[in-house]
């Protein structure tokens, strides 16, 4: 027995809480949970990659579709002594006492008393929970998916340890569904009761200590009825993956190598072909076949399209096509258009003589030569009009067939020999018209062979041409590579005188600078020998005067003495009326 694997998926909505304890995975122990988690949003990741806020709200809108996220109830049921007394004893019941109730009620952060003993310290406030810590309510949609992947069951590779009943009628409540696993009691780690707004139904995960637990209970429970009374079964699969994801995560994109299973619409439940049979109608809608049967309808539940369709008559015209005012003649079976249309089948009484048509509609038959119904008319006794015979008993019956024979006898002769005329002229226009068309093939064939021979001189015409063509190519490439050789040593040529161009210049500039320096040098050596020149040709003015001066003076300037002071005050002294400048050294120099 070969099974598929499933993958279940819960959209949440953004403020939805997370059940806990949902996720599972069979390959858990090969991967870590963010691997797993990585790998499933792959494809929704990769594809909201780089997308606005906006636009990936609307692509996720556009997958949703009509769906709509509703409010889901988890209770989350483990085995434990109490609930195994309460199975024994088969006493309990889903909703507890209003005593207890009432006892387990109560705020969230109530006032604690006063301790007892004073080293002990209270907090102010007490956390505390209220109500069934087993039942969780989330508001998303559960997506079905199916793996590509077929395992059988005698095979020895590794499934899953989660079992997921698909549909669980609502009738049952669950101490019944605890009562109908109560053989593999021992081996259930713990259920899950999802229940959605699917009216009448809910689905149930359940997680076994071990595959071969789950192998054990999929052999035993899948397609047995839940009780004797109802036609209900149990339909199990095997559950790859259990996931959690928020809707704007891209939940509802679709899976890599997953085909999400979509519902019935008679009975609301999951189509999976490997656990029921799947009928598609002609308008492209699925259905489980049982619930198809029991539809009991020719139309599709979904869009009302009829999958029997009346048969549609193909008869028309065959000369215009037209299908309706149809007439068939009844010697040849040559169909054509009424005389209201575009007159064919009278034309085809004009060419062939066949009298009689039958219109195809009411069955009643035309006589072209006396322009008149001849089916079952008679001409009446009072008047002599033709009217339609309808006579009652054997006898009228008998008489009626003998006229009808003897008159289809006569009908016959003489269609059958206005037949033969009708083709024998056929027959030789026919001969006629495939001697004039045969001369004319003799013609176009002399013709075409004229065309023929015209096209081969002209083929030898451009064969020369071409070569001629292609020997001038030749020496044209020639050339070329010619050229190309020379604009490559030119290139080469340039390049030099360009590298020599930089380093002439690169020499010039060095010079020039070398140059500006020499000047520079020059230009101060200048200054300084004729700031030594000024100061010679004074040494030579003042001895000349000291020179022409009397005795008593140079004995006077020979004992005096020189104050240097500033540059400016030295030179407006020495420009000065009254303030005679004099030269220690030089004056004794002088002497």
């Amino acid at each position: 027995m070969s099974v598929s694997l499933v993958v279940l998926r819960l959209e949440l909505a953004e403020t939805s809480p997370v059940p806990g304890g949902f996720p599972y995975s069979a390959a858990a122990t090969e991967m870590s949970d963010e691997e797993i988690q990585e790998k499933s949003l792959a494809a929704a990741t990769a594809f909201l990659d780089g997308k606005e806020p906006v636009e990936k709200a609307a692509i996720i809108h556009q997958h949703i579709g009509r769906r709509e996220m509703t409010d889901m109830i988890i209770e989350t049921i483990k085995p434990d002594a109490a609930l195994k007394a309460v199975m024994e004893e088969g006493k309990a019941s889903e909703a507890s006492s209003p005593d207890d109730r009432s006892k387990h009620n109560g705020q969230s952060g109530g006032v604690g008393t006063a301790p007892d003993s004073p080293s002990k310290q209270l907090p102010d406030q007490i956390s505390f929970f209220s109500g069934n810590p087993s039942v969780e309510i989330v508001h998303g949609i559960m997506h079905l998916y199916k793996t590509n992947k077929m395992t059988s069951l005698k095979e020895d590779v590794r499934r899953s340890a989660m079992l997921c009943i698909l549909t669980v009628p609502a009738t049952m409540t669950s101490h019944d569904l605890m009562k109908f696993v109560a053989s593999f009691y021992e081996a259930i780690e713990h259920m899950k009761i999802i229940r959605d707004s699917t009216p009448n139904q809910y689905m149930v995960l359940i997680k076994f200590s071990t595959q071969a637990d789950a192998d054990s209970f999929y052999m035993t429970c899948n397609g047995r009825q839940f009780n004797s009374i109802e036609e209900d079964v149990c339909q199990l699969v095997y559950v790859e993956r259990a996931e959690v994801f928020k809707s704007e995560d891209g939940a509802s994109l679709p899976v890599m190598d997953l085909t999400e299973l979509p519902k019935c619409t008679v009975c609301l439940e999951r189509m999976d072909e490997s656990v029921n049979g799947i009928l598609t109608t002609l308008c492209n809608h699925s259905f489980h076949s049982q619930c198809l049967q029991r539809w009991e309808d020719t139309t599709c539940p979904v869009c009302r399209y009829c999958q029997t369709p009346e048969p549609v008559e193909e008869n028309k015209c065959f000369e215009c096509g037209v299908q309706e005012n149809l007439w068939i003649c009844l010697i040849c079976g040559h169909i054509g258009c009424g005389r209201y249309v575009s007159r064919h089948a009278y034309k085809h009484f004009e060419e062939t003589q066949h009298t009689y048509a039958m219109q195809l509609t009411n069955h009643r038959v035309w006589d072209y030569a006396g322009d008149n119904y001849v089916h079952r008319l008679v001409a009446s006794k009072t008047d002599g009009k033709l009217v339609q015979y309808e006579c009652e008993g054997d006898i009228c019956q008998e008489e009626k067939i003998d006229a009808l024979q003897l008159e289809y006898s006569y009908l016959l002769t003489s269609q059958l020999e206005s037949q033969r005329i009708y083709w024998e002229n056929k027959i030789v226009r026919i001969e006629k018209d495939t001697a004039e068309e045969i001369n004319n093939m003799k013609t176009k064939f002399k013709e075409t062979i004229e065309k023929c021979d015209s096209l081969e001189h002209r083929l030898n015409d451009l064969v020369k041409e071409k070569q001629s063509v292609e020997r001038k190519c030749t020496q044209l490439n020639t050339k070329v590579s010619k050229l190309t050789t020379e604009l490559k040593e030119e290139q080469e040529m340039n390049k030099c005188l360009r590298a020599n161009q930089i380093l002439l210049q690169n020499k010039l500039k060095e010079e020039e600078k070398l140059l500006k320096e020499t000047c520079e040098q020059k230009d101060l050596q200048i200054t300084e020998v004729q700031e030594q020149l000024r100061d010679v040709m004074f040494y030579l003015e003042t001895q000349q005067k000291i020179n022409h001066l009397p005795a008593e003076a140079r004995q006077e300037i020979q004992d005096g003495q020189i104050n240097i002071a500033m540059a400016s005050s030295a030179g407006s002294s020495a420009g000065g009326p009254g303030k005679p400048s004099s030269r220690k050294g030089r004056g004794k120099r002088g002497k």
